[in-house]
């Protein structure tokens, strides 16, 4: 697909992730330019048909957009230092890990040598992104993500811009992102359950994704409870919970599995309890969150 009226782009960062927002570009036929600390990450990409700079400066400048993709915001900023003649003027997002925090520290560093910039989150897997529905949302500068708004429509047709503040997509980043490892690690502790009875795993599968379900329909009713302070309705009350921590406990022993990655959230049911919320929704939990405990 010829590029000629596609706004050339430059990838900074060719992990996994990296990788697959260049090979989107390129096979929607903007002209893509790539840099890497490591250069050999770049040979399967020129073979595509991506240009591969030696030197991050003209990475930098062979491009109106760049989009960085590194670790942390702090490899960002240290990649990119030798480039920063080179930065004004020019776009530049941020596609990477980290705290709202340090996005507005990125945000200070990026327009303090004349870029425009935006950050992003991809809330999928590489292997997703290009995909009609594929999320990634940004936040910064309205006017700059409607410049690029087509553009970034490349990487996933779910494309969402959250607001002006800079920090807003790390905001929810980390704040969706809390949902991940703990769910993991319950379907971990289940497999572990159910393989020491000589099970396999995957007869687990259509049971959790079934409970998963449960969970979603939920979450609306959870969130309006949240919003509004009233969780004085519970289909799921905090005191219920609270009563099966032994059980849980016994389980473990009985079952010979470790159960101890439970003992920070039992924590926070006996805490809700002590603070009056036994008979309100588990949706209450969230108080704990907001007004977290004082450690002598």
């Amino acid at each position: 697909m010829a590029g000629d009226n596609r706004t050339p782009v430059t990838v900074i960062g060719l992990g996994s992730m990296g990788t697959a927002l260049a090979e989107a570009f390129i096979g929607a036929g903007h002209p893509t330019t790539v840099w890497n600390r490591s250069p050999g990450k770049a040979a399967p990409l020129v073979a595509k048909g991506a240009i591969h700079s030696e030197a991050i400066a003209g990475a930098v400048a062979a491009s109106p957009l760049v989009i960085a993709c590194l670790t942390t915001y702090d490899d960002t900023i240290q990649a990119l230092e030798p480039a920063v003649d080179a930065l004004s003027g020019r776009t530049l997002i941020t596609l990477n890990s980290g705290i709202p925090t340090h996005v507005r520290q990125m945000a200070d560093w990026a327009t303090g040598h004349g870029a425009r910039y935006l950050d992003g989150a991809i809330k999928n897997v590489p292997q997703a992104v290009g995909k009609p529905d594929t999320l990634l949302y940004y936040s910064g500068d309205k006017a700059l993500f409607d410049d690029h708004e087509a553009t970034l429509r490349v990487l996933g047709g779910d494309t969402v811009y959250l607001g002006s503040e800079p920090d807003l997509a790390a905001l929810y980043e980390t704040a969706v992102g809390g949902i991940l490892l703990p769910t993991l690690v319950g379907f971990f502790q289940g497999a572990a359950l159910i393989t020491k009875r000589g099970l396999p795993a995957s007869s687990l599968v259509p049971y959790s994704i079934k409970w998963l379900e449960m969970v979603n329909s939920v979450l609306p009713t959870l969130a309006e409870e949240i919003d509004s302070g009233d969780y004085s309705q519970p289909f799921s009350s905090v005191g219920l919970f609270h009563q099966a921590i032994d059980d849980e406990y016994q389980m473990g022993k009985d079952e010979n599995i470790d159960v101890s990655w439970q003992a920070p959230m039992h924590d926070l049911l006996k805490r809700a309890v002590a603070e009056g919320h036994a008979d309100h929704n588990i949706s209450a939990l969230v108080e704990m969150f907001k007004n977290p405990e004082q450690k002598a």
